[in-house]
């Protein structure tokens, strides 16, 4: 008897409270780093070790990468007897591949780190070094992880996938506490890759007992199904392996900033990507399965009604976090980092770099949603050459925006990267479907932004005016002028969305509801 396929809120429920536990750890994780080592040399060296085989760990083996987004839309189309096999030669091949790729970059550390940070000390680049080649084994790791996710998503499981990141930043924090003075920086190397393993570990048996494929060796390259996988795998990872490239210009241009910015960079991106990251997957991991069900032209009509669900969603998710968190940025890095190491002077840059991300989260989520229904569509190439595209504005962008502004014109450079692309999908998309139903989705996306700047605007004069009443020292006075201030800003902003009527927000908190548990009176 064939498993009920669970509902679209039902799904959205699950991967959000696995990805909140997993971004509360990562959240803990960071703050670990921060006591321990501050804004300086040692977390500026993991910043750019973790460069390759951490975005390889991220990209490939995450959540909405590209092996995971390939692998469901290939393996969903399949009868179950094809799946087992097309999972199979898929992880021979590219395990036999990363591998290789694992060996190069442990031989190459060296040359790397010095084209990766070529403006750090000598001292810097010799722990990143040293990092680096501890680190180098999560390329393999990173491709069977994001296989492994993509067949458990395919075969409606949820759960793992979300919640297995927790394991990395567990193992981070222990070695942290428990053998940072054993190890120095080097701990932060070790626990990255034993956080890996342990990913890749749990989740072999729930992919065996889905009947999706064993640790079996297998060549079946002549299979359909594998060669229309291999097809569209091969342009969406070749799409996100240019954003290592864009990471690499950042950082390039980090280096040569005063130390500390390639660190502040990275603390600034752990704050913004933690609630990003938690909302991504509830949007993108239950929708990624629907756009690839509705990829045929003769399905196109009510494909386009579920671009046009999901952009709104998206929508009502970051524009307001993103305005609250702009206003609130300071404070909320002061709370989360400063302690021990980690001053007010790291404080006001680490929160400069925030505010900029915020303003730009919609336009970062955003643009990955259409890059979904390209890949739904079994179009990686599109993405890919609209990413090339964005790697010269993203260099053009860092050279003019950090002579202007420094290490703040690294934020600016990504936000401004991800609405060009924004922009190029969407009117590339536009004319592949035949047009897109504007008259329906600019309204509410118009109503949601005048909404979201009342709220930001409402938590950032509540703020001052606590500070004024209060002063600013003390966590726990910082504490309640985070919590006022954001309430007061969402309690404006749901009172100035309430007259759109949307029927996503309706019908999204209905669902909800519907899966949460009923308590009898």
């Amino acid at each position: 008897m064939e498993k009920p396929q669970r509902s679209l809120a039902h799904i959205a429920t699950i991967v959000a409270i696995a990805t909140l536990l997993s971004k509360l750890a990562g959240l803990v994780r960071q703050q670990a780093i921060a006591a321990e080592f501050g804004v300086g040399a040692a977390v500026d060296a993991y910043s750019y070790a973790y460069v390759i085989p951490g975005f390889l760990f991220v990209l490939l083996g995450g959540i909405n990468g590209p092996f995971h987004s390939s692998i469901i839309s290939v393996v969903l189309k399949q009868p179950p007897e094809k799946a087992a096999p097309l999972v199979e030669t898929i992880t021979t091949v590219v395990g036999g591949l990363l591998l290789l790729l694992t060996a190069l970059l442990m031989l190459f550390a060296e040359p790397l780190v010095h084209l990766i940070a070529p403006g750090a000390s000598p001292e810097i680049q010799a722990l990143a070094a040293e990092q680096f080649r501890i680190m180098a084994p999560l390329a393999v790791l990173s491709g069977l992880i994001g296989i492994g996710f993509g067949t458990l998503n395919a075969a409606d499981q949820y759960w793992l996938p979300s919640i297995s990141p927790l394991l990395s930043s567990l193992t981070v924090i222990i070695g942290i506490w428990f053998f940072a003075d054993t190890f120095g920086p080097a701990v932060l190397a070790w626990g990255t890759l034993a956080g890996g393993i342990l990913q890749w570990l749990v989740q072999i048996p729930a992919q065996w007992q889905a009947g999706m494929g064993t640790l079996r060796l297998r060549f079946d390259l002549n299979r359909p199904e594998v060669r229309e996988l291999i097809r569209l795998m091969g342009p969406a990872t070749l799409s996100s392996g240019m954003l290592l490239i864009s990471v690499y210009i950042s950082l390039f241009f980090a280096s040569q900033l005063p130390v500390g910015a390639a660190s502040a960079l990275s603390y600034a991106q752990l704050l913004f990507l933690t609630p990003l990251g938690i909302l991504s997957n509830v949007i993108l991991v239950p929708y990624m399965p629907i756009f690839s069900r509705l990829a045929r032209p003769d399905q196109w009509s009510d494909l386009k009604e579920r671009i046009r669900q999901s952009l709104v969603l998206t929508a009502l998710s970051m524009m307001p976090l993103g305005a609250i968190m702009a206003a609130l940025a300071l404070p909320a890095v002061r709370v989360v980092y400063e302690r021990r190491a980690f001053d007010f002077a790291a404080s006001q840059l680490v929160a400069a770099l925030l505010l900029v991300y915020a303003i730009g989260m919609f336009f970062y989520l955003a643009r990955d949603v259409i890059v979904r229904v390209f890949y739904a569509l079994e179009d990686g190439r599109t993405p890919l050459y609209v990413t090339l595209w964005g790697l010269a504005f993203n260099a053009l962008f860092c050279f003019f925006f950090t002579n202007a502004f420094g290490a703040i014109g690294l934020a600016m450079a990504t936000v401004g990267v991800n609405t060009v692309s924004l922009i190029a999908l969407v009117w590339i998309l536009q004319r592949r479907l035949g047009g897109l139903p504007w008259r329906q989705l600019v309204p509410p996306l118009l109503g949601v932004a005048l909404a979201s700047g009342l709220g930001g605007l409402t938590a950032w004069g509540t703020l001052h005016g606590l500070e004024w009443l209060w002063g600013r020292e003390g966590v726990v006075i910082q504490l309640l002028q985070l919590a006022i201030a954001g309430s007061m800003g969402l309690g404006i902003f749901s009172i100035a969305i309430a007259p759109l009527r949307l029927p996503e927000l309706d019908f999204f908190l209905a669902k909800i509801r519907k899966v949460l548990p009923k308590h009898k009176p």
